[in-house]
């Protein structure tokens, strides 16, 4: 875990785990990160690798191409392959854009 919140701190975007507390979120851009599930590896009931599903959630209010390229600049220094999709949510009038990746030893 300290790996994934190194890279969230080098990012240098506010961030936090699933969810902002209502009324706490910060003015966009900011992060939301989650760790929906694993794909562990493991054999004779003992897991030998602990792998995690890793979603990080960029939320701005216009097509930030600067915020993006902090995110993806810190993952290719970290060695992160990812992928992305992006969303526009007009409910809250933010795009979301969500990275997608598997990380060892969380």
């Amino acid at each position: 875990m300290d790996r994934l919140l190194s890279i969230l701190n080098n990012i240098g975007i506010p961030y936090a785990y699933d969810h902002f507390a209502e009324g706490e979120a910060p003015d966009p851009p900011f992060i939301c990160y989650l760790l929906p599930g694993s794909d562990n590896f493991s054999a004779d009931g003992k897991v030998y690798h602990r792998i995690s599903e890793v979603r990080l959630e960029l939320y701005t209010d216009y097509k930030d191409l600067a915020s993006e390229q902090k995110v993806e600049d810190a993952f290719d220094a970290a060695g992160i392959f990812y992928n992305k999709s992006e969303t526009w949510i007009d409910s809250e009038k933010l795009y979301e854009v969500l990275y997608f990746f598997d990380m060892e030893g969380l």
